[in-house]
């Protein structure tokens, strides 16, 4: 069985380089190999002991891989091995341009809730928004290490893609 300890960092235990620019079909690949060694049932024979370990190591296995697979989590979780914590719940504070822009989507999608093709003209500027803000972050993550930086560019990034997440829900209600 992998001997993976658990205080190992996620890209450590899928033996990734520590940044956010990550290949994700690396990350799968690493993903399946482990779960392979470690699901449960193949170890129906061992002693009590050896399943508990398969069995926690499966859950570390699939924790990791969620949170290594979505950029949010992703960045938010290095942001954190750097000592930098976003506080989403408490630091709300965004700059003005960019809550502004949130205000213009917002209408746009009030104003156009029953117009498929502007709904649609609206995802793809939020999309846009949406792959910038990635670029952005994978500059002040993986080349300047600026985690303050990154931190302020998630709260953003999720500003806008639980507002994509609505507009996703808006265009799907006129299909």
């Amino acid at each position: 069985m992998a001997n993976h300890s658990a205080s190992e960092d996620y890209f450590q235990f899928f033996g990734l380089s520590p940044q956010f620019s990550l290949d994700l079909a690396q990350l799968d690949q690493a993903y399946l190999a482990i779960q392979k060694e470690v699901h449960p049932d193949r170890h129906t024979q061992g002693s009590d002991s050896e399943q508990r370990i398969a069995m926690q190591m499966a859950t570390l296995a699939n924790t990791a891989h969620q949170t290594l697979k979505h950029p949010i989590q992703r960045g938010l979780y290095l942001c954190k091995l750097h000592g930098v914590e976003a506080n989403l719940e408490t630091n709300t504070a965004m700059p003005t341009a960019f809550l502004l822009q949130q205000m213009a989507w917002r209408d746009s999608l009030e104003e156009s809730a029953d117009d498929f093709a502007a709904l649609d003209a609206l995802a793809t500027e939020v999309d846009s928004a949406y792959q910038a803000a990635l670029v952005e972050l994978a500059e002040a993550m993986d080349r300047t290490h600026n985690y303050q930086r990154a931190a302020e560019l998630l709260r953003g990034l999720l500003f806008i893609d639980k507002f994509a997440t609505e507009l996703d829900d808006a265009i799907a209600a006129l299909a």
